[in-house]
């Protein structure tokens, strides 16, 4: 039986940055004979955990997934039945998207129980098997300038809770995007446009290619 892989797009950009690593990501998980679903999520109605703690609550098994019944639940329902999800945003004001955002507190609170684990101390998880998690940053930032910033930070504690929740969680990050296909269209005079066409020119196409194995590692993790 193949192993199925959830693919999760939570820019508002369908064919720019994060969906062209995204796409490329399924590819390497199909390489390896993986049955993936891709999902653009600016197309699905739903918001973040609403604090109902109905997953929390005594007697009311959830199993990991989320109580509130709207149109991400069946998404969810996939990535419980998965064997490796892989989500992509840009990142935005400093920060992952806010659609990011709200999968993953639907995701992670579920997924955690607030009962402390006899032998590593941590809160207990919910499922009793691992669900790899590979999120990929997409970001307009140079890596010395993401270094510089507190964005690690941000990217570790997203690990630290997908790991926490799921078993394992991975990152790529993709730096020195371009913004847009045509610099010309828009004030933007902070930027060099020669530089991002170079690195778009350059660097993009090896970028995919670590989307490539990526997707392919995580595939076969799973």
């Amino acid at each position: 039986m193949s192993k199925k892989v959830v693919v999760l797009n939570t820019s508002p950009r369908k064919n720019f940055n994060t969906a062209q690593m995204l796409k490329e990501a399924q590819k390497g998980a199909e390489s390896v004979g993986a049955e993936v679903e891709y999902i653009d999520l600016f197309d699905v109605n739903f918001k973040g955990c609403r604090s109902c703690y109905a997953c929390k609550t005594k007697g009311h098994h959830t199993k990991g997934l989320c109580a509130i019944k709207d149109d991400l639940r069946p998404i969810l329902e996939k990535i419980l039945n998965s064997n490796a999800v892989i989500i992509g945003t840009p990142i935005y004001c400093g920060d992952a998207t806010g659609a990011f955002r709200n999968l993953a507190e639907r995701m992670i609170f579920a997924a955690i129980k607030y009962m402390k684990d006899e032998h590593t101390g941590m809160m207990q998880r919910e499922l009793s098997h691992d669900i790899p998690i590979g999120i990929i940053n997409t970001m307009g930032a140079t890596e010395d300038q993401y270094n510089r910033s507190y964005l690690p930070h941000m990217v570790e504690m997203n690990e630290f809770l997908m790991k926490a929740a799921f078993g394992h969680c991975e990152t790529l990050n993709v730096f020195d995007t371009s913004h847009f296909i045509d610099y010309s269209k828009y004030e933007c005079d902070i930027f060099d446009i020669e530089h991002k066409k170079q690195v778009r020119e350059t660097q993009f196409p090896e970028d995919l290619h670590k989307a490539f194995n990526f997707g392919k590692r995580l595939a076969e993790r799973g």
